[in-house]
């Protein structure tokens, strides 16, 4: 007597189920990674323009220094570094001791100066 094993199943691929799923899964994933790769591109977008206006203000501060001449009045200029215009303010301070004046110099991107990129200050003898 033949014993009649039952057939085997025969796989079909996926079901509709399982293909929704591992696509749902794979969705999440991409929209995962395209966050990250946008916050990274803002990141570096906003450390470069933090990186070049420090290179402003730290070249009006040498000019400063190597003139020898310690600005007791508001200045202001413009200065044009990596294809962009940057516009830059230098303000000195007398300090409570009356020995030091702390000069500050403002970097902005707009003419108008409403908001700073960056702010680098040094104190020099009177």
């Amino acid at each position: 007597m033949k014993l009649l094993s039952p057939s085997p199943k025969r796989n079909r691929g996926l079901t509709l189920l399982e293909v929704l799923v591992a696509l749902a899964v794979f969705a999440t994933a991409a929209l995962s990674v395209m966050k990250a790769v946008s916050q990274h591109l803002n990141t570096l977008g906003y450390l470069e323009e933090k990186t070049f206006a420090a290179m402003v203000a730290d070249n009006e501060m040498a000019k400063i220094r190597l003139s020898g001449e310690i600005p007791t009045t508001a200045k202001r200029g413009k200065s044009e570094l990596a294809g962009r215009e940057w516009y830059w303010s230098i303000t000195s301070t007398q300090t409570a001791d009356g020995f030091l004046r702390a000069l500050d110099v403002t970097v902005t991107t707009d003419e108008a100066r409403k908001q700073s990129v960056v702010t680098l200050r040094t104190y020099v003898e009177n």
